[in-house]
């Protein structure tokens, strides 16, 4: 499969989860975190998808489109992994994770944090979707949609 192929089902796949939780998150109080804005596509589709509800995003530098880029207050720049801290606790609904690189030995050091960071800034029952297969005691995973291939994205909700 070419890069663009398997970019254009990453994409495909991540519009679908999370128009696949979009009722689900929407029964829950709390904002929606974008952890890695990039271009702003997604958190754009967020935006859409989730009218008058708080979206925060984060990322290492701003790099999205103008009209696709959080107000100030919504936009975190810095190292995800220390910015992200000082949100433990927020509650969130929605933790939307896209900040895999596709290397692994890049991503296993990732995934030495983003687990407990994810738990630790979601609420009781918040959804996280994300690029990078999460594990952790408190998070369980749920179903993807149908078309979602296994291992392409992933679902997980908060337990206590």
């Amino acid at each position: 499969m070419s890069r663009l192929d398997s970019f254009i089902r990453r994409m495909t796949a991540q519009r679908d989860v999370l128009n696949h939780i979009g009722e689900r998150v929407k029964e829950l109080d709390g904002p929606v975190l974008e952890l890695g804005l990039g271009n702003g596509r997604t958190f754009d589709h967020l935006r859409a998808h989730f009218p008058g509800r708080r979206i925060i995003a984060f990322d290492r530098a701003v790099g999205s489109h103008k009209t696709s880029t959080p107000e100030p207050e919504n936009l975190i720049v810095g190292e995800i992994r220390e910015t992200a801290k000082s949100f433990a606790g927020i509650n969130a609904a929605l933790v939307h994770v896209d900040i895999g690189t596709g290397y692994e030995e890049k991503d296993a050091i990732t995934l030495t944090w983003l687990p407990q960071l994810a738990v630790a800034l979601l609420g009781p029952n918040g959804i996280v979707a994300s690029g990078l297969e999460l594990d952790h005691p408190q998070l369980e995973s749920l179903p993807l949609p149908h078309n979602v291939k296994k291992g392409r994205y992933f679902l997980y909700r908060r337990i206590e």
